[in-house]
């Protein structure tokens, strides 16, 4: 009998750490991403701005940044808002290019890699999603995106990443590029991620955040200790949110690196998105420095080895 009562719980524990993999891996960027909202466009977005110019001027990042989300029956949504010290012609020309899009993504610590394909009147991007630590693609799950530029004018661009369906019977998965030229050479960047979850996300998100998620938190301020000390939000949005702002992070790094000569700035991208995250401990710690630079050092190899493969150099 004590030996069936320990296969049980052999059995019970391998469950249990295959749910706690399973969120682990879905709540890092690529499996939670963008929605795109029917009827947002450059008038919406310009109103979005001006309607927000205190939240850009006065916020807890220190900075022009302020994000909202919300988590309502099966849908997870955050909307990231800044302003770039950089033109809007010069964050166009970065954006509206598929292999810059997956260098940025790739500096994310789940995305150990991302290679970009080109089809009859459509790009498709792949994200190769893993855990924090170092591992080679063929240890990672594959997810791929149609890239589509929904419309490019003169001061207006939008651009979406789809996945239709994801693991765990999730699906309508969406990442939002938007940009809009601002006064005094400046650009007004808008990323947005969403999801539709599943019964079988869900279990394993309420096992991750009650064990190994249980202290993580995200930007979204919900109350005050009895200390003074902000109280911040758990959970999906927790996690959405903290995704949200390392991707907006990378847009930075990688604009920061182009002044740079080219041999030079990987090195410089993967340093300054460190930089960049490094401000926020509390809620995008995950590494320490010489571990993060030599992970994505090893990774970009590998990036560059599978995007030969598929006939584009980079």
């Amino acid at each position: 009998m004590a030996q069936v009562n320990q296969g049980y719980t052999i059995r019970g524990q391998l469950r249990l750490s295959l749910l706690l993999l399973a969120a682990a891996l879905f709540l890092a960027p690529g499996f939670a991403v963008a929605v795109e909202r029917p009827g947002q466009g450059e008038e919406l977005l310009r109103e979005t701005y001006h309607r927000n110019l205190d939240r850009l001027t006065s916020n807890s990042f220190g900075f022009p940044l302020f994000l909202d989300s919300f988590e309502r029956e099966d849908r997870v949504q955050v909307d990231v808002y800044g302003i770039f010290d950089y033109p809007f012609a010069g964050m166009v020309n970065v954006l509206k290019v598929p292999a810059n899009l997956c260098d940025i993504v790739s500096l994310h610590l789940n995305v150990k890699a991302c290679t970009y394909k080109e089809l009859p009147n459509l790009w498709l991007l792949t994200f190769y999603i893993g855990r924090k630590v170092y591992q080679p693609p063929e240890d990672t799950r594959q997810v791929i995106y149609q890239y589509r530029k929904i419309e490019q004018q003169q001061g207006y661009l939008d651009i979406t990443l789809n996945a239709e369906a994801g693991p765990f019977g999730t699906n309508d998965h969406r990442m939002r590029f938007e940009a809009l030229p601002l006064d005094g050479g400046r650009t007004f960047v808008h990323v947005s991620y969403a999801y539709r979850d599943s019964a079988a996300l869900r279990l394993a998100e309420k096992v991750y955040f009650a064990t190994l998620g249980g202290s993580k938190v995200g930007f979204t301020q919900t109350g005050t200790e009895s200390n003074g000390k902000p109280v911040y939000i758990g959970g999906p949005r927790g996690a959405i949110e903290r995704n949200a702002v390392r991707y907006y992070f990378a847009i930075q790094a990688f604009m920061d690196s182009l002044r740079y000569p080219e041999e030079r700035r990987f090195s410089m991208r993967i340093s300054e998105w460190y930089y960049l995250t490094a401000r926020f401990p509390r809620q995008l710690f995950e590494l320490e420095r010489e571990d993060y630079l030599a992970f994505k050092a090893a990774e970009q190899k590998n990036q560059v080895i599978l995007q030969r493969r598929l006939g584009t150099d980079f």
